[in-house]
């Protein structure tokens, strides 16, 4: 029996969102139905698929399959309002935002619960969230968008020190799962916005 809680839902969130922003960038390389669908699967749950195996557990998505129906509701909407959502440039880096932000609180908490302390936790949730957009891009023939000067991976570290601060003081876990997947989201909305970026490494001749 599948338990419905706030983390559960904030996972099948973010799994359709991962799904889209791979299948839309699929769609772009001209992939057949079920390369896309390869595609938005493992961007979906590529970055849960490492956490599990470093928590020594079994991959969730082989638990039950509607994390492969939820990608399968990916497709069909890319394929039913492929207009609308394949041409709208800001497509890609919504969904990916949402998804990243999501999955980060999705990581955390799942760490947490296996007993490991917050700042594992942090590193479990960045990996949840990044990790499935470099299988993505590997697939598709792309620089992984997590070594680009865009701030990324950075905005899941942000994420987890604001869940750790929720955490630290007491909050309610509801509240906590909704600031830390927000200082995700907002993280990467102004970095792109104000074109904010880590220092890039020179070359050294």
């Amino acid at each position: 029996m599948i338990m419905i809680n706030s983390v559960t839902i904030l996972d099948y969130i973010g799994t359709f969102a991962f799904a889209i922003s791979g299948i839309r960038l699929a769609a772009l390389k001209k992939f057949d139905w079920f390369g896309a669908y390869v595609v938005g699967l493992v961007t979906a749950i590529g970055g849960g698929t490492m956490r599990d195996v470093l928590l020594n557990t079994t991959p969730f998505w082989m638990h039950q399959p509607s994390y492969l129906i939820c990608t399968a509701l990916a497709l069909f909407s890319v394929i039913l309002l492929g207009n609308h959502i394949i041409r709208f440039k800001h497509t890609f880096f919504i969904f990916d935002t949402i998804g990243l932000g999501l999955f980060v609180v999705v990581g955390i908490n799942k760490t947490l619960e296996f007993g490991f302390p917050v700042w594992v936790a942090i590193f479990m949730g960045t990996l949840t969230g990044s990790a499935g957009g470099v299988i993505r891009d590997i697939l598709i023939n792309e620089v992984p968008l997590i070594f680009h000067k865009e701030i990324y991976a950075m905005a899941c570290v942000l994420g987890g020190l604001i869940y750790w601060g929720c955490y630290y003081f007491g909050l309610e876990p509801a509240i906590t799962q909704i600031l830390s997947a927000s200082g995700v989201i907002l993280a990467r909305f102004l970095a792109v916005k104000y074109k904010i970026a880590l220092p890039q490494l020179r070359n050294i001749n």
